[in-house]
């Protein structure tokens, strides 16, 4: 199976478009609602949450499995995949989904100017920077962390006004400074896509990170057939959460377009 993971509804943006691309795959889902959100948690304990969300996966049948928390891929990814999964699991892949994202907002900027919005932790760690700073040192990267918007969306508030009042002031420094191309540092972001590209206006490209990842998925998976011909195919998708509430049955219900039966971990 190919598995996702994410600190909570965010992934759902990632597992929605995996769906449209990738239709043919089982999907096991797993979101960590008990500690949502993991942008203000140290990198010990996000690593901590990160491997024991692994575990959960490999050992209810998934082969592959997508980071789909960008606070995870930027503080625990490397550490998994350099260190974790030789010694445990030297058979399985662990993918992030901050290089695809890098790779497309480098083809699309025209004046190099990048902005990244992400939680606290995702910013703070840097990864965004350096991963465009790798590809392109020419790049100017503007950051914003915005602690306030995951704990909204899954409040389901990301319709309110007072998001939209919160968004528009958290955005306002990297509009003012003319970034042309902006990056979704966050899977819950998302869900407030329409809002970020109304705010943002016409000159500044808003990245779908959803898409972006499921399009880099489908060539990942032909690139390595060793890992595609292990997926099992099917319908028959699996959702799991550490902390079931009716919030976030009824959010993912909505979002999903579909009705989904949520399993406690």
């Amino acid at each position: 199976m190919l598995g996702i993971f994410d600190s909570g509804l965010g992934g759902l943006t990632i597992t929605k478009e995996i769906f449209v691309t990738l239709p043919e795959y089982q999907v096991i889902y797993f979101g960590d609602t008990a500690h949502v959100p993991y942008g203000n948690r140290s990198q010990e304990e996000i690593y901590k949450l990160t491997q024991n969300a692994i575990d959960f996966l490999f050992s209810h049948g998934a082969e592959l499995i997508i980071v789909a928390c960008n606070t995870a891929s930027s503080k625990a990814l490397r550490k998994i995949q350099q260190e974790y999964l030789p010694v445990k699991y030297p058979d399985k892949r662990v993918l992030g989904v901050i290089r695809p994202v890098v790779e497309k907002a480098i083809t699309l900027t025209k004046n190099n100017k990048i902005g990244v919005v992400g939680t606290r932790g995702t910013i703070e760690s840097g990864a965004f920077e350096r991963e465009l700073k790798t590809l392109n040192p020419e790049i100017k990267v503007v950051q914003r962390a915005c602690p306030l918007l995951v704990p909204l969306i899954e409040e389901s508030w990301a319709k309110r006004p007072e998001t939209i009042m919160i968004l528009k002031k958290y955005l306002r420094p990297i509009k003012d400074e003319q970034v042309d191309t902006l990056i979704l540092g966050c899977t819950h972001y998302p869900m407030l896509y329409k809002n970020f590209v109304q705010v943002m206006g016409q000159k500044c490209q808003v990245l779908d990170s959803g898409k972006i990842v499921a399009e880099s998925l489908k060539d990942y998976l032909k690139r390595h057939p060793e890992i595609e011909v292990k997926l099992k195919k099917g319908d028959k998708h699996q959702f799991f959460v550490s902390d079931i509430t009716d919030n976030f049955r009824q959010s993912a219900c909505k979002f999903l377009n579909k009705k989904i039966i949520l399993k406690y971990k």
